[in-house]
């Protein structure tokens, strides 16, 4: 009997463009997702069960002789898929590839060309399925009367919008938030992964910089304390210096100072 497999009729990722060829509007909307990126891939290192992408194509549904449109995220982070698919890495993410995972959190950076983040995002983003959807808007809020940031949790069917900042995501056991702090020489507010007690996980560079300045903590206490020693070493020299002469002192003048 022949066996019928759905998924030789659908396209690979290698037949799928893997973007929609929209231009972001400044390097900000690649860079803070991509701290974020940069931070899971310190937290999990040694996990192989987890994807985040940036400025990738998702394709979730397919209708055959109809040119596929992926929706792509400005970043969005799946579970439970290979972080590595390949030697050459996706092309893009497709959902009839990936065992049918959704991704966890979707995120989207607001930008000076209002790319539909409050309506027709949701939408979309509604229609895949993402059990989160995050909206960080740290130029432009006032201009769109939104919050810098808002984290949408999908229920029923509805994405609800859930409070705080950081705002916890049990899935992951992590909390995301806005945080000032220093990434690829840029000091300003980034989005950032937090612990359930509120504590900001630094990025490599912060991290960086603070084992540095552990180390030239520690190389200046050494130095303190062998600038001690040595004074020490030098009172210590003196003080047999005098007592000898004192000694000496004695004898000149007829007495014994063992005798003393």
């Amino acid at each position: 009997m022949l066996q019928y497999d759905p998924l030789q009729y659908l396209p690979s990722a290698t037949e799928l463009p893997d973007s929609d060829d929209t231009p972001v509007d400044n390097e900000f909307q690649e860079l803070i997702p991509g701290l974020l990126r940069s931070i899971l891939a310190l937290l999990w290192k040694d996990r192989q069960d987890w994807f985040f992408a940036i400025d990738m194509g998702i394709y979730y549904s397919y209708t055959p002789g109809v040119r596929p449109t992926p929706i792509v995220p400005d970043g969005f982070l799946s579970i439970g898929v290979p972080r590595r698919r390949n030697n050459k890495g996706r092309l893009s993410y497709v959902l009839w590839e990936e065992n049918n995972i959704v991704p966890l959190i979707v995120f989207e950076v607001v930008s000076q060309t209002y790319g539909g983040e409050y309506d027709t995002k949701i939408a979309k983003y509604t229609q895949l399925g993402a059990p989160y959807y995050i909206i960080y808007n740290p130029d432009y809020s006032r201009r769109d009367k939104h919050e810098v940031l808002e984290v949408y949790r999908l229920v029923d069917g509805v994405y609800v919008r859930q409070p705080g900042d950081p705002v916890w995501i049990p899935e992951i056991e992590l909390a995301i938030g806005t945080g000032q702090g220093n990434y690829q020489g840029w000091n300003r507010q980034w989005l950032y992964w937090y612990d359930r007690q509120g504590n900001r996980y630094p990025s490599l560079e912060e991290r960086t910089e603070a084992a540095l300045q552990q180390a030239e903590a520690a190389q200046q206490q050494a130095e303190a304390a062998q600038q001690q020693a040595e004074a020490a070493q030098q009172q210590a020299n003196q003080a047999e210096q005098d007592l000898q002469s004192l000694r000496a002192k004695l004898r000149a003048q007829g007495i014994d100072p063992d005798t003393l």
